[in-house]
């Protein structure tokens, strides 16, 4: 028998039934567990498949068939350097794990056009279900998703209108809340460094309440800093360097994301500025390293995990959903 397939040879169900000397029927038939077949059949199929390394292709066989995916969950998130979407994506596989449904997963680098190319793409595997990350899409994007015949989940906000399942929390409240809190400890010169709100628009959201509540105090932001590329917390450094030789009497910066912030208290502790004595610095998304600080960070944690979990709960919902987790306020010790 032919132990070894030649390299870059995709082994094919001809294959397995050559080896276990039976017919493609009865290795298709044990295979999908549909039908009879002997024990001694499907011992020889099972040892073959193991000897080859055999991969069925379920897709093709469930296109066939008219039906969906095979418990393909298509996911679009807009990147990987961000430890949040990880996160998401951990609480959203974990839940998935014994249901027979896997993750396929696209990053559109915040770009809405990216996204709904890989939302076609997605489409074309015939998924169960479409999670995207955030309520605002393309026309297209929306177009595709509503005529897709599948439940579509969106994740991590939940302020707007959504196309079907919605899984988040406010981030126009985690702005407002996080003004809230630096008012109430007497910081009014207060500065802003994060990415373009055109891009990150949940980051947007969040300014745009932040500032709210501080016109409601008859105040206005100092200064801001928006930065180039992706938030890290190199950029963040930078920002703050720059913000402050701008602004030098700001007594408070609020930052997009933790990311950032933990680059500005690496500005100040090379410059010897006291936190919060001179400045404070309040940061976003409560990552694990915010803890870990000499200072814990101020910020606010959010329920990526949780996320992740209750996306792939909604993904059996008989009707749609809109679930809230909430935030929480991290007093820490830079604000």
């Amino acid at each position: 028998m032919n132990e070894f397939q030649p390299p870059g040879r995709l082994v094919t169900l001809t294959d397995v039934a050559r080896e276990a000397g039976v017919g493609e029927s009865t290795v298709s038939r044990v295979l999908r567990n549909h039908g009879s077949s002997s024990k001694r059949a499907r011992e020889r199929v099972a040892e073959a498949v193991a000897r080859l390394g055999y991969v069925p292709n379920r897709l093709a066989g469930s296109l066939a068939g008219g039906g969906a995916g095979p418990g393909l969950v298509g996911v679009v998130i807009p990147s990987f350097a961000n430890i949040v979407f990880p996160d998401l994506l951990r609480g959203l596989t974990t839940a998935l794990e014994g249901t027979g449904m896997q993750s396929v997963v696209g990053v559109s680098e915040y770009d809405p056009e990216r996204e709904e190319a890989l939302v076609a793409a997605l489409l074309s595997w015939r998924p169960e279900a479409l999670l995207l990350t955030g309520l605002e899409h393309t026309q297209g994007t929306v177009a595709l998703a509503r005529a897709a015949g599948v439940r579509v989940v969106e994740m991590i906000d939940t302020d707007g209108e959504g196309i079907d399942s919605v899984v988040g929390f406010s981030n126009r409240e985690a702005g407002a809340a996080s003004a809230r809190h630096l008012l109430a400890r007497g910081y009014r010169r207060i500065g802003y460094i994060g990415l373009d709100s055109e891009v990150d628009l949940r980051a947007g959201k969040r300014l745009a309440a932040f500032e709210g509540v501080l016109a409601e105090a008859g105040l206005a932001l100092e200064g801001r800093e928006i930065r180039p590329g992706r938030s890290s917390a190199a950029s963040g450094r930078a920002g703050f360097e720059a913000l402050l030789a701008r602004h030098p009497r700001l007594d408070a910066v609020y930052f997009s994301n933790d990311d950032m912030a933990l680059g500005g208290w690496f500005a100040c502790l090379a410059a010897g500025l006291a936190v919060p004595g001179r400045i404070a610095l309040f940061g976003f998304n409560g990552l694990d390293f915010t803890e870990a600080m000499p200072q814990p960070l101020s910020t606010v944690r959010t329920p990526r995990l949780e996320i992740g979990r209750a996306a792939a709960a909604c993904l059996t919902g008989k009707t749609p959903q809109t679930i809230d987790l909430g935030f929480a306020l991290i007093e820490g010790a830079t604000a």
